[in-house]
């Protein structure tokens, strides 16, 4: 640990001298900043919210890549070859069959999906995140304020 004026621990804190940080603040004592504290980047980055259309664009096109892909591969064996049967999609996309106009109906089907799926993760994820900071600012609030009556 670095014990020289101005720092604390691995952090220089500018304006700081070696008295105030000799003697750390009893436990109880309520932190009162005027400075919102702030996030390292690799910890703001980790609970930034996530691009909802970037994320279903991304699924999407993921998505109906696969599907155009599977057709094209199948198409490219030969329906005769073992492997992949690929009839069951057309029960979840309207127009789709094992052909090449079947591939690009089935890329449109698999972006329109991929999307909607995308979209609806990153919005949950984005909820969850929102909520979590929520209850753990406000249970650190609390812990700080918890004994603010000891001090009247």
């Amino acid at each position: 640990m670095d014990c020289r004026p101005g720092t604390v621990g691995r952090y220089s804190a500018p304006g700081a001298d070696s008295a105030v940080l000799s003697h750390p603040r009893p436990m109880n004592a309520v932190r009162r900043s005027s400075q919102p504290e702030t996030l390292p980047p690799s910890v703001a980055l980790a609970f930034a919210p996530l691009h909802k259309r970037a994320l279903g664009m991304a699924v999407g096109l993921a998505t109906g890549l696969s599907i155009f892909l599977m057709t094209a591969i199948f198409l490219l064996r030969g329906p005769d070859a073992a492997g992949v049967n690929l009839w069951p999609l057309a029960a979840y996309f309207a127009g789709y069959s094992p052909t090449w106009t079947g591939a690009l109906i089935g890329f449109a089907w698999g972006c329109a999906v991929g999307f909607v799926g995308g979209w609806f993760v990153a919005f949950c994820r984005n909820v969850v995140i929102a909520i979590s900071l929520f209850l753990i600012r406000t249970r650190s609030e609390l812990n700080e304020t918890s004994d603010f009556l000891d001090h009247i």
